[in-house]
């Protein structure tokens, strides 16, 4: 994320102007429970009267009856200190207060006041009488308000928030944005006399049956009947389940005649109402699956949906909002999240240590993408009430989801946060940690549960999932998963804490990327170089059932998403190299992997071996073989392109295969260059299914012929002077100018015989945006964890992605002093093109403003300043100068994206 379009978020998060208030129109106005729904409800998102109690003196004042002035508003449920509320972080303890008029309707029915969720402890009054309190920040909060009812009049609701800090509270990462009070819908809802606590439909599909298990409040005082309608594609299916008195629940199995399964492509729904009494309530479930099963014709166990094993392509999704925080402005921006992952072929996410607002989930359901959820981490020890509040909100939190399809598995604790005392994870919280895992296998039959998603030296103890976390440059994945591979096996330490071992776990790397891998972070970087050699890298290992990047969007301090904070597009440059590719191909079911090296340095003239391995996650049969179409282009160092071989091969095809190729045998042009190869993997009848590319350096050939080029390095420049700074890359291979300013280059014609007077001077250039991490004073010791705020541009490895904003720069091209153009060159971008600036870097550990490159710039000679020049000091002096403050960056042959030096160019 570049530091302008950054600011703008900055701005918006001290805003005091809600835009809900500016409208009127009521926030999420949704109902917010898909899943759990009574039709008889009342939203009381929207405008609030709201104060601070710094001193924490409103209650012993009385303020929970009204006896104070309330001097401000906020909009509920944005929590206080976002952009969203209205409302600046001023205390840790705010009150709120508005008018409810419970309809005359219900006047015999049970009204309960509904908060999604608050944190962290929360006090109702109605009226000043006391209704109620809660302690939690992440599972919702119901209050009876019925006994202090009075339908048809005005009556005066106040809520108080404490969320003073206490190390055993569940506090994610609220560091990017604190969730303080109320940030989930508060609503009222009429329930009957006697009311359903909840309904669970555990789907069966081996037997076709779905389980429905009623949950009453208290046991039933006479035998009670739930009438269920459960609407199909063949009609409504009618079942009772009766509850004797004494009891509080009961189950009851409904056979599913042909059950239609909820799968990633086709995700039905089976809508449910519920009857007990005068009390109705809607919910929903999907017939699906979670299990274990290995990938065919190996013993590699994965992950199954419906049997059916699914290499899991993930993100982690911290699910934070600019100006919302943990509170997204609207219902459809919650189904756009889920579609942005549907969209470039990920088949899930991890709500990263936040239980994830049920909406949300229900889009997960309703669009079919899997989610695992996490249990939110403290950031204290592992005392008797970080104990306590940790398995208070894990089973509320089950109870709540239990009937969301997308959700496969249940993650207890992550990276050993909140794990340790004195630095130590002791065997006694090991023991608890196993035990958790325990509690959530008891409260969850039907999924999958982790006890925690490892990294950082720390181990397993019970678990269903062999997870771990991983960040590593591109260079280091071939080596890594090699490692993982040889060491995890049933019985395995490898992974695992003393005492405890590997079982028969599928492996999934549940966090990867570049970030981290590099020394201190990488800051804001083009991620899709590197992460082009981690697919190519892990689909050459089938053993490990899948992957999880970090992540879905950039959040505050974290600029390594698929999206920007606002979730803008960021620029890969694939589809410019590859026509029609995107990151959906390094996703594809059916993906031809060239192995973790996407460039490599070749000798012109000679023969090389490309290695292909062909991983078939999909499962289809394609009812033939596959055609393997590939091209080979060529850009010299003139920039110009041509197409230097084709040609395709027939690949046998079967299911599921995870097969290497005979490698590709390549004849290298003998002309010095760039050489991108590229690759498509086509179905029997035609259809593209995959498409993937490396590039070849070529070296040691011939020149372009019919021209003399004259080549100054980037760094050779014999006059420069900026308003910012300049200095060079990689010893020359690129040189920077910032702000405001020119470099002048010289070239000295050959001697002899004029070869022509037909020349141009042609050169790689971009802007130069002056980044933090660039000027002379700057924070290089920042803490990246809890939400710091840095510039994205401040770590020294980065150079941020290319995205929607521009960073241009007009500049003025002189020749021998004399203005011959000006042109504009567009941005300062960072991404797959630039090809040459990745690969060159050194492999230790650091970035030297890698995937940046330029705009190739072709700028004819006057006939007349050339032959000026050959009649005085046969020297032509090209200058580009800013007309403004956008620099200039001038790329070599060795970094950027074409292979070429600064140039003057002369014909023959």
């Amino acid at each position: 994320m570049k530091l302008k379009l950054y600011l703008p978020i900055l701005i918006l998060a001290l805003s005091v102007v809600p835009a809900h208030s500016q409208t009127g129109e009521i926030p999420l106005p949704e109902h917010p429970r898909p899943d759990w729904h009574r039709p008889d409800w009342v939203n009381l998102n929207g405008t609030w009267e709201f104060t601070f109690d710094p001193k924490n003196k409103g209650m012993e004042a009385g303020w929970a009856s009204g006896n104070t002035g309330f001097d401000r508003e906020i909009t509920v449920p944005f929590p206080w200190g976002s952009a969203l509320s209205g409302v600046e972080d001023a205390a840790d303890i705010g009150w709120y207060r508005r008018t409810i008029r419970v309809d005359p309707t219900w006047k015999n029915r049970r009204v309960y006041l509904i908060i999604g969720a608050s944190d962290w402890e929360t006090t109702v009054w109605l009226d000043g009488k006391r209704v109620g309190s809660h302690q939690g920040g992440y599972v919702p909060i119901e209050l009876e308000l019925t006994r202090h009812l009075k339908p048809g009049e005005a009556q005066q609701l106040v809520i108080r928030a404490d969320d003073t800090r206490r190390d055993f509270t569940l506090y994610g990462k609220q560091g990017y944005g604190n969730a303080r009070g109320i940030w989930q819908t508060v609503y009222l809802e009429a329930r009957g006399g006697q009311y359903l606590e909840a309904l669970r439909l555990e789907p069966d599909i081996d037997r076709s049956q779905v389980a429905a298990t009623a949950v009453l409040p208290a046991p039933a005082t006479d035998t009670t009947e739930v009438a269920l309608v459960i609407a199909t594609p063949q009609g409504p299916l009618q079942a009772t389940i009766t509850i004797p008195a004494g009891e509080s629940r009961q189950s009851l199995r409904i056979d599913m005649p042909d059950a239609r399964l909820w799968t990633l492509d086709d995700p039905y729904l089976y809508e449910v109402a519920a009857t007990l009494g005068d009390d109705r309530v809607g919910t929903y479930f999907g017939m699906r699956k979670i299990s274990v099963a290995n990938l065919p014709g190996t013993e590699y166990p994965y992950i199954a949906l419906n049997g059916k094993p699914v290499y899991l392509q993930l993100a982690l999704d911290q699910s934070y909002h600019p100006e919302g925080f943990y509170t997204f402005p609207s219902d459809a921006f919650m189904r756009e999240e889920i579609e942005r992952s549907k969209a470039i072929g990920l088949n899930g996410i991890r709500i990263h240590i936040k239980v994830e607002v049920p909406r949300k989930l229900y889009w997960a359901d309703k669009l079919g993408l899997l989610v695992m959820a996490d249990l939110p981490n403290s950031w204290g020890s592992p005392d008797a009430a970080m104990q306590a509040e940790s398995e208070y909100t894990l089973r509320r939190m089950i109870d709540r989801d239990f009937n969301h399809p997308a959700i496969f598995s249940w993650i207890v604790f992550n990276e050993t946060w909140g794990l340790t005392r004195d630095g130590k994870y002791t065997r006694d919280t090991q023991n608890w940690v196993a035990s958790m895992y325990y509690l959530a296998k008891s409260l969850d039959t039907t999924r999958l549960a982790e006890d925690n998603s490892i990294c950082c030296g720390y181990g397993h103890t019970e678990t269903d999932i062999n997870s771990w976390h991983q960040y590593l440059p591109g260079y280091k994945w071939d080596e890594h998963l090699r490692e993982i591979t040889e060491n995890t096996y049933p019985g395995s330490p490898y992974h695992f804490e003393d005492g405890f071992r590997q079982g028969n776990q599928p492996l999934l790397n549940s966090e990867c990327g570049n970030v981290w891998g590099y020394d201190g972070s990488t800051g804001d970087v083009d991620w899709s170089w590197d992460y082009h050699k981690m697919m190519n890298a892990f689909r050459t290992y089938p053993k490990v059932a899948g992957w999880l990047y970090t992540e879905h969007h950039d959040v505050v301090n974290e600029w390594n998403g698929y999206w920007r904070f606002d979730r803008s597009e960021k620029e890969t440059g694939m589809g410019e190299l590859v026509p029609g590719m995107g990151l959906r191909d390094l996703h594809a079911g059916i993906y031809l992997s060239t192995g973790q090296e996407i460039s490599r340095e070749v000798t012109a003239g000679s023969q090389v071996e490309v290695p292909l391995f062909l991983s078939d996650m999909s499962g289809r049969d394609l009812g033939g073989p596959l055609t393997l179409r590939y091209t080979l282009t060529m850009t010299n160092p003139l920039g110009q392109n041509r197409e230097a071989l084709s040609g395709s091969l027939e690949v046998a095809h079967t299911p599921w295969m995870q097969a290497s190729l005979d490698p590709l045998g390549i004849q290298v042009p003998g002309e010095n260059g760039l050489g991108l190869l590229a690759f498509e993997v086509a179905g029997p009848d035609g259809t593209v299914l995959s498409r993937n590319f490396m590039h070849l350096i070529v070296e040691g050939g011939t020149e372009p012929a019919g021209v003399r080029r004259i080549t100054q390095k980037p760094g050779a420049w014999t006059a420069a002077d900026w308003s910012g700074k300049v200095w060079e890359v990689l010893e020359g291979r690129k040189a920077n100018g910032a702000g405001s300013g020119y470099f002048e280059y010289t070239f000295e014609l050959p001697a002899g015989p004029a070869a022509g007077d037909s020349a141009y001077f042609l050169a790689e250039l971009s802007a130069k945006e002056f980044f933090v991490k660039d000027r002379e004073n700057y924070e290089a010791d920042q803490d990246f964890m809890k939400g710091s705020r840095v510039a994205p541009s401040s770590n020294p490895n980065s150079y941020p992605m290319t995205d929607e904003v521009l960073f241009p720069s007009r500049i003025r091209v002189e020749v021998n002093g004399e203005a011959v153009d000006t042109l504009t060159l567009p941005d300062d971008p960072a991404d797959h093109r630039g090809v040459l600036s990745w690969h060159y870097q050194l492999r230790d550990g650091k970035l030297r403003e890698a995937g940046s490159y330029g705009f190739l710039v072709q700028v004819p000679i006057p006939a007349e300043a050339l032959r000026r020049a050959r009649a005085t000091d046969r020297k032509v002096r090209i200058t580009l100068q800013t007309e403004g403050e956008g620099g200039i960056a001038v790329y070599g042959a060795g970094f950027g994206r074409y292979p070429l030096d600064p140039t003057l160019v002369i014909a023959d």
